[in-house]
């Protein structure tokens, strides 16, 4: 049976990455040793990370001053590194999801955290509009896409103060105006990698302003200086990076993703609008092209484990929703193929014909 992998993350990846990845871990660029075992400053590796740099930089149209590291940690370590970094007096916040709460309770610890807006009054269903951001902030943090609750910002915010975006489960999947910000961070695990690496894209020039002490683990600037490879970098996840990173390039780069996505995200809430059985959990106007969460409408609940059951029985994978949102989330990520989304769709027709 064929599978449909709609996990959140770690997730699907392109069968190029994943083949071109398994063969290095045999044999990497014919050296009889595979990429697991080289040295990360042997010249064969520094291509590799020299490439992927060059390739973000290309997709995403980065600007002159910007810079491009591939970091250990996770997102997670963003939480902090960020307000570690940047963090002098105030920081702003956007409230729209588990991650983002967690990225502004992090930076409590550095100094005051403003929350500008936060959509928790209706679980973080739909995202703020209409808020006020201090102009006194040394920057204001947006997570981009809300994996949990599946809404999304769908444009890039002009500020004027520091933007920071975790983008961890949207970037490369649109065009991004990377000018309208200060620093960009996303765990890799989504659109870009296997787990253990983040790529952060900063500003150069927003470094160095606060007066703490930051280790050098923890200090942007020594990860630029070292050009990654300060320590011993996450060498296979970047190898897979470089890999994913071609084919966002060979497919149009992101203008042809966004092209993509948008087709499997509207044919797939078309059939959950349309469906009986079946309500999306987001406002329509916020509704992800990432993420895509929906619950047995209110006469059908008592059919969400028959239906979970069901789709399992026809090779869908990892439809079950969060428990902050019950229900069914289809992460239909870069990778994932259209007729996928259509075996799922094909699936929910089907059980409706049954009831």
């Amino acid at each position: 049976m064929q599978k449909h992998n709609f996990s959140a993350g770690p997730s699907i990846l392109p069968r190029v990455a994943i083949e071109a990845t398994a063969q290095a871990v045999l044999d990497f660029n014919d050296s009889g040793l595979s990429i697991m075992e080289v040295s990360h400053r042997g010249k064969d590796f520094d291509a590799v990370m020299n490439q992927a740099q060059a390739l973000v930089k290309e997709i995403l149209s980065v600007p002159d001053g910007y810079s491009v590291i591939f970091l250990g940690g996770g997102a997670s370590m963003q939480f902090c590194m960020v307000p570690f970094n940047l963090l002098e007096k105030k920081a702003a916040y956007l409230n729209t999801g588990t991650w983002a709460s967690k990225a502004m309770k992090e930076a409590k610890g550095f100094g005051e955290t403003v929350e500008v807006a936060s959509s928790k009054d209706a679980n973080f269903s739909y995202i703020p509009k209409n808020y006020t951001v201090p102009p006194d902030a040394d920057y204001f943090h947006i997570t981009t896409n809300n994996t949990i609750f599946g809404t999304e910002l769908k444009e890039d915010l002009k500020t004027e103060i520091t933007l920071v975006a975790d983008m961890s489960s949207d970037i490369f999947s649109r065009p991004v105006d990377v000018s309208r910000y200060g620093l960009i961070y996303a765990g890799a695990q989504k659109n870009l990698s296997c787990a253990g690496v983040t790529v952060v894209i900063v500003q150069n020039d927003i470094l160095g302003k606060v007066s703490r002490h930051i280790p050098s683990m923890l200090d942007y600037r020594t990860h630029i200086d070292n050009g990654s490879m300060y320590n011993t970098p996450p060498v296979l996840p970047i190898y897979t990076a470089l890999q994913t990173l071609k084919w966002v390039k060979a497919n149009d780069g992101t203008a042809g993703m966004q092209k993509r996505n948008q087709a499997k995200a509207t044919r797939l809430y078309d059939e959950i609008d349309r469906n009986k059985l079946f309500k999306g959990t987001a406002a329509k106007e916020d509704r992800s092209i990432m993420n895509v969460c929906f619950v047995m409408a209110d006469d059908y609940r008592d059919l969400e484990d028959e239906f979970l059951k069901f789709a399992q029985s026809r090779g869908m994978v990892g439809i079950k929703g969060h428990r902050s949102v019950g229900g069914f989330r289809a992460s239909i990520y870069n990778a994932m193929p259209i007729e996928s989304v259509q075996a799922l769709v094909d699936c929910m027709k089907e059980f409706e014909t049954k009831q």
